[in-house]
């Protein structure tokens, strides 16, 4: 069976890290299939909705250190500076896809969210997590710095203070308290974790698919931009999904006193 696996059904892309055994590590697999499905997804008209899941008992356990270990048995510092310099890109043309990504994007998160699991947690539009999960950046842990993308999403969404608390001490989180800094929006019970995410993803796979995509860049764009440029393309955006059939549904639904039936065109 492949390293990562997708399925599409009733709008839903869900895409599960299929390394059990060892806790969905990132192979150099994984992430060469992640990179090419996101791509798929991006535009495949019938995926409203991307949920991101690991197989087995976990989420993601971080980067292969396996293979790591074994790359650093036989080279030399400047090759191995080279060579995580390439592999790190590699892994952030996935975070590119993912912020670009005009359709939702949940993390469903069992298990442990470590390492690199964070980083692929904070970069989904939202996260979802059983109780009995946990998250650790963890990296200091191994004598390295965070990589895919957390050093841009965690100061973000958790603050400054939280991140370096993260990053410094590698500790151990539980759902909740990652509820309580931000990055977690919803905690459910372990039992009811498959069922709360059919129900959050068939939600966002109803909903108007363009307007969320371009709700996702406005609120993204505002992590960098000036007040001017901001709302300049509040104005596009609003003015983008206004020719749109979902608006004038909603509109008319609203109107009506209806349910709006969007089609995400």
């Amino acid at each position: 069976m492949a390293d990562l696996e997708m399925t599409v059904s009733d709008g839903i892309a869900t895409m599960t890290m299929n390394r059990p055994d060892a806790r969905n590590a990132l192979s150099m697999e994984m992430r060469s299939e992640m990179d090419r499905l996101f791509h798929v997804a991006e535009f495949d008209d019938a995926v409203r909705c991307i949920v991101l899941e690991g197989a087995g008992d976990h989420f993601m356990a971080g980067g292969d250190i396996k293979s790591m270990h074994e790359y650093l048995g036989s080279h030399d510092a400047a090759e191995t500076q080279a060579y995580f310099l390439h592999r790190i890109h590699d892994l952030h043309t996935i975070m590119f896809s993912m912020r670009r990504m005009p359709k939702p994007i949940v993390a469903k998160v069992r298990g442990a969210a470590a390492g690199a699991g964070v980083s692929f947690a904070a970069a989904c539009d939202l996260v979802i997590a059983e109780e009995s999960s946990f998250f650790t950046l963890a990296y200091c842990n191994i004598g390295t710095t965070p990589d895919g993308s957390s050093s841009f999403h965690l100061p973000r969404t958790i603050g400054i203070k939280r991140t370096l608390e993260m990053t410094l001490l590698g500790d151990r989180y539980t759902a909740q308290q990652m509820a309580d800094m931000g990055l977690v929006n919803f905690v459910v019970a372990d039992a009811d974790l498959n069922d709360e995410t059919d129900k959050l993803a068939a939600r966002l796979a109803n909903g108007p698919t363009h307007v969320y995509g371009m709700g996702k860049k406005l609120m993204y764009r505002s992590l960098e931009n000036e007040f001017e440029s901001q709302l300049q393309l509040e104005a596009e955006c609003f003015a983008d999904c206004a020719k749109r059939n979902d608006y004038r549904e909603g509109v008319a639904a609203f109107v009506e006193k209806r349910k709006a039936n969007f089609t995400g065109t």
